[in-house]
């Protein structure tokens, strides 16, 4: 069974949407949005996008200190940017077309002009 998406309001009255596993675990939950239809709209880019995505490592090298976690009043007090518009950032130009899943032949296929059966029999 394939995971799920789960659109919702949240406590500060925005429109959310969180990816949950085939077991019900969340496994992402996104930004705010200002209507449904901007859900749905980012709904749309994660499916298209989440297969092909990249993955870019931006933690810092050596080993990560646990320090105490943020308190939620200043995890609160960090400013939220509402998207205009939901727009894929997914591009072709990211992949290396030799990797690239449709890709096609080497040798490009053959298209017929006119349809086999109408050919005139030459013999």
């Amino acid at each position: 069974m394939a995971g799920k998406f789960e659109a919702f309001i949240d406590a500060d009255s925005f429109f959310r949407f969180r990816l949950l596993a085939p077991d019900g675990a969340v496994i992402a939950v996104s930004g705010p949005f200002e209507d449904k239809a901007a859900v749905v709209a980012g709904i749309a880019a994660v499916r298209e996008c989440a297969g092909t995505g990249l993955v870019t490592d931006l933690c810092p090298a050596g080993a990560v200190s646990r320090s105490a976690p943020v308190p939620a009043a200043a995890a609160a007090a960090i400013p939220v940017e509402l998207p205009a518009a939901v727009v894929p950032v997914c591009s072709e130009e990211r992949t290396p077309a030799l990797a690239h899943a449709f890709v096609l032949a080497g040798a490009p296929r053959r298209h017929a002009i006119v349809p086999r059966w109408t050919r005139t029999a030459t013999r």
